[in-house]
Order: C-alpha cells, then structure tokens, then sequence
C-alpha cells in the first residue's frame, strides 16, 4: 500500500514537470570573463528546469565566449549565439527574441546573480496571474564580489506600480519575467542604447497589468563598467524623454508631483555631475518614500 502511494505520488510529479511551461532565458554578454561564469552557473542551477538558454555574445575581446562555450558542451539547453561585430544590448536583446520558444521569457545580464528559486517563483505568478505581462522581484544591489550593500525594494501590486511609474523604472530590468507573446511583438526599441526597458514598460502597460513580488530574487552587481555608471548622463536624458512620448504618444497622465519631479531631474541633469547625481538618485530611491 504505501510502495503504491509512492508511485502514485511520483506520477502526479512527473505529470505536473510535463505540464511546465517552457521559459526561455535571454542573456547578452559582451567582455564579461570576470563575472559570467557566476551569473551561467546561477541560472543552470535553477530548481525550475525546463528552460531553454540563449545566449548572445556581442563579439567579445576576452575569454568571455570560451568561457560560455565550455558551458554550452555541458548542459544542451543552452543555445550561444556568436555576433561577428559589437551590436550593443539593444539590438542584442531583439535578436534573442526571434529564437524564443517558450511561454514566458526570462531577463538576465552576465554581471548578476540569480536565486535558486527564481524561475519556480516568477512562474508560478505568471501561471496563476495571466493578464500580468511583465512580473520583477526585490533585488539585492551589490559590489563587484556581490557583497550585498542594500535591497532594492519595488511596488507589488499594477495600481501603485503605475502610480510611481513616473518617478523611477517599476521593474529590476534582469529580474523580469515578461509573457513571450507580448515581447516579441513589442520588441525593444533600438533607437535606445540605455533605458530600453523603461521606454518599453510604458509601451506593454497599455496592453496588461504589472506586479512585482516582494522577495529578492536577484542579486544586481554594480561596478566600474555598469551601464548606469558608464551611461548615466545618457540614462537620465532618456528618462525624461521617454516619460514626455509616454504622455504625448501613449495617453499617460503626469500628476502634478510627477511634472515637479521631472522638471528637478532635468535641472539636475543640467547642473550636477554625473557622479552627484548618481549617488543623489541612489539615495532617493532607497528611501522609497515619493
């Protein structure tokens, strides 16, 4: 009787691994040998196992690629793609969408860290809530040696997520899990080298709801090279251009704070060094109180 019970127990459990939706993990890496090792072997030990891998190298000069190459004889879920000349992550990204499978699709950078339970998790909201399109987590930013220096928190729930959506990105953009059909139709706009994913939340909010989950799923490496240190005067001029096209262009309504908190950016962008204005911006968004 119970040699029974444990074999129907195991069929239930290999029924409900069949029925996984298939996700699919989409990763550029461009000169990332001192960190895309920990970031690959985050997401191939991932407790949710039917996901498909693709990575992009944007024409590396290290080791970066034999690095993912050695990875890909491995473990055959992984798919790597090797450009022939530096695309930048923009065009990088819309080109991994055209090989996606699965339902869902996974952001990930080759400078991060994932959770173990990452996938289980940002699935299971997905699958239970399917009119979200886009879903992040709390993220835990880190030095180089992903040492946590604070947690990152974001709003839950599409309400109060579309009521910041002015004053700073809802989502950790390598924590998100986006629904594959809504993604590959609105693609990444590639006139953007920085703030891809902020001009591109306000486009699929006019198509469903967000939601963030309040657990850090991801460790945010910060460093020497990252795209908001090395981009941040380009960063904060998108910004405000992307929330202008979101009023004029996709309906959006500013409110009378966020049109105050705009105008500010944009003389802080004018007045204060970029490294000022990281640090300030940094600070405001810990307090999360705007």
């Amino acid at each position: 009787m119970v040699y029974k019970n444990i074999l129907v127990g195991l069929k239930g459990r290999m029924k409900n691994r069949s029925n996984n939706p298939l996700a699919s993990v989409i990763m550029p890496a461009y000169n990332a040998v001192k960190y895309v090792e920990q970031a690959t072997e985050s997401i191939l030990n991932q407790t949710y196992k039917k996901f498909e891998f693709i990575i992009i190298d944007d024409a590396s000069t290290d080791s970066t690629l034999n690095i993912l190459k050695d990875f890909r004889k491995k473990d055959k879920r992984i798919i790597l793609i090797q450009n022939k000349k530096n695309l930048g992550v923009t065009k990088n990204l819309n080109k991994a969408l055209e090989l996606v499978k699965g339902k869902y699709i996974i952001r990930m950078d080759a400078d991060d860290w994932s959770y173990p339970e990452r996938f289980q998790l940002q699935i299971d909201l997905m699958e239970k809530n399917p009119n979200v399109v886009v879903s992040g987590s709390y993220v835990e930013v880190c030095d180089s040696k992903l040492k946590t220096k604070y947690i990152r928190k974001y709003h839950h729930d599409d309400t109060n997520i579309r009521k910041h959506i002015f004053r700073y990105s809802p989502f950790a953009h390598p924590a998100t899990i986006w629904q594959a059909k809504v993604l590959k139709k609105e693609r990444y706009n590639e006139s953007l080298t920085t703030c891809q994913d902020y001009e591109l939340y306000f486009r699929v909010g006019k198509i469903g709801k967000f939601m963030n989950l309040d657990k850090s799923l991801l460790k945010l490496r910060i460093h020497e090279n990252s795209v908001s240190v090395v981009k941040n005067d380009l960063q904060w001029k998108n910004t405000v251009l992307i929330r202008f096209n979101a009023v004029l262009i996709l309906g959006y309504n500013m409110s009378k704070f966020d049109k105050v908190y705009s105008f500010l950016q944009e003389l802080c962008i004018a007045l204060l060094p970029v490294k000022l204005r990281f640090i300030l911006f940094n600070f405001i968004r810990r307090l999360n109180l705007y």
